[in-house]
């Protein structure tokens, strides 16, 4: 019987920084993962991560990925694909199938970072061809290429939903609208207000009433509810699609756990069955260490610093490291981790209604229900300025953990200051050189530099742009507004592609200046 020092149970970004950590310190790691790419959900994410330097703010997720695979493969680390773990049984004995084979290995530790699976909602015509979930849609896209559909209804705005639909538009398919049963947009603003302003409707306090269809889905009727979760009569909405994307939710994926006798608790906060785990993500049974959403639904780079905990902890368990260092090195990772879990969308205010931000502004209502922030609430944000000349306006309006606007600007027109959640603001008398540095290093793609008035009676807007073809200088069309709804005529001006920009695009374009603040997206003309 093979034996390992650490024993991985999921080659996504926990299991991967686990290995990683355990394997830097001079333990013996191997990693099994059932699928035949290595990575997780890493490289399905295309979108630029939340968060500071220590996050990997501003680096899109397939990135992160391929750092993550080259340093475990320089640390030496054995990644065996393709191999299902079927069992944990005492002694630390694991069960793996490897293709068309069984084999038993024996650890001295164990990290079960086996991730989580999507929730569904039933309803009739839910089994139809087109019904898919929001992670199967991404993995279509994003890592086989193929369309999951040409319409496209997404039930759930929490960031799967959001981030999805945006991606679902850069492929090219349309996205007619979002709904959710709840009576607020659940994830970032900034990622509902991307999608809003490319012209796709939110209906909140929605549900799917039906899906239409033979032998696949052909449309989808939509209905309002009331306080009771109850469809109100005449409220219907008929949509002609061909796929239904479902993202309401994950659940963890413990079974593992369970069966390697860790004590477990039912968490709503954790949205679901988990091991309890101390503050190594040491579970009940010693030596078994659990990290990512399967102890607790996350984002990926609270899953990497958990991964990274577990495998310094193991390395100290094993005497690879003194108890001492080890959790020297645990607290600096914890501090980065409660980074992360602050501000409105910290895991201790789920389910709480917040009214007002850290700064005692008052949210913007519309946004929550309407997905975008209404031209009447914009200004009250302290990132929206107006003065002569080339400047930054951040409509960035929530208490988000992110930073990277703050580090791209070298000319520090922009201050988030220490506590990572604050809003941005801009300096009234910072001198912005129009590099865009900041708009290209948004995650959230809510920074826009202005001109708001170029003397002869126009304006120009630079705002990030991630859709193909890219327009070009000369181009005529439409500037769309917050809301998704056309403005007026606009010109493309210029256009900017360089590396820094790690594929975020700068367009410009010019319109007329009394549309300064409200022009937020550009359509070509469409000759015919």
């Amino acid at each position: 019987m093979k034996c390992y020092e650490l024993i991985v149970i999921g080659a996504g970004p926990a299991g991967l920084s686990a290995a990683i950590e355990a394997a830097k310190r001079g333990m013996s790691v191997v990693v099994y993962d059932e699928n035949s790419k290595p990575g997780g959900q890493l490289f399905k994410q295309i979108h630029k991560f939340f968060g500071s330097k220590e996050h990997h703010a501003k680096v899109r997720g397939f990135r992160i990925g391929e750092e993550l695979l080259e340093e475990a493969s320089k640390q030496c680390v054995k990644v065996v694909l393709n191999a299902t773990v079927i069992g944990i049984f005492p002694e630390k004995e694991v069960t793996v199938k490897i293709e068309d084979h069984v084999e038993h290995v024996k650890g001295d530790t164990i990290l079960i970072a086996t991730g989580a699976s999507e929730n569904m909602v039933t309803f009739p015509g839910w089994t139809l061809p087109g019904v898919i979930g929001a992670g199967a849609a991404q993995t279509m896209m994003n890592l086989h290429g193929i369309l999951p559909g040409e319409r496209v209804l997404m039930l759930g705005t929490g960031n799967v939903g959001l981030v999805v639909s945006f991606q679902l538009l850069q492929a090219g398919c349309e996205v007619v609208a979002l709904a959710d049963a709840a009576p607020r947009v659940g994830g970032y603003g900034v990622h509902a207000a991307k999608v809003a302003r490319c012209g796709v409707p939110f209906y909140l306090s929605h549900t799917i009433i039906s899906a239409e269809g033979n032998d696949h889905v052909t449309g989808v009727t939509i209905g309002e509810v009331d306080s009771n979760w109850q469809i109100i009569p005449n409220s219907e909405k008929h949509f002609d699609v061909d796929t239904i994307c479902l993202a309401v939710g994950l659940s963890p994926m413990s079974k593992l756990c369970d069966m390697a006798g860790c004590e477990m608790e039912d968490s709503p906060a954790k949205a679901g069955f988990v091991p309890k785990v101390n503050e190594y993500g040491e579970t009940s049974v010693s030596g078994i260490y659990a990290a990512g959403d399967v102890s607790g639904i996350e984002e990926a780079s609270s899953a990497m610093i958990e991964g990274r905990i577990a495998g310094i902890a193991a390395a100290a368990k094993l005497g690879y490291i003194t108890e001492e260092e080890g959790k020297k090195q645990i607290t600096e990772q914890e501090e980065a981790l409660n980074g992360l879990r602050q501000g409105m969308f910290a895991p201790g205010m789920r389910g709480q209604k917040i009214t007002t931000t850290e700064e005692g502004i008052a949210i913007s209502e519309n946004l929550l229900s309407h997905g975008y922030v209404s031209d009447e609430e914009i200004d009250r944000f302290p990132g929206v300025t107006h003065k002569s000349g080339i400047h930054p306006v951040i409509e960035c309006t929530q208490n988000i953990p992110c930073n990277p606007c703050q580090d791209a600007c070298k000319m520090h027109c922009i201050k988030v200051g220490e506590h990572i959640t604050s809003l941005p603001q801009v300096d009234p008398v910072g001198k912005c050189t129009g590099c865009g540095m900041c708009v290209a290093s948004c995650s959230g793609q809510a920074i826009f530099l202005l001109n708001e008035d170029c003397g002869d009676g126009t304006a120009e807007i630079t705002m990030p742009y991630e859709f193909l073809p890219l327009p070009e200088i000369g181009d005529k069309g439409t500037a769309w507004s917050r809301k998704g709804e056309p403005v007026c005529k606009a010109e493309v001006v210029s256009v900017k592609s360089i590396k820094a920009y790690d594929k975020t695009n700068l367009l410009t374009i010019k319109v007329p200046k009394e549309f300064a603040m409200k022009a937020r997206f550009f359509r070509k003309e469409v000759l015919v």
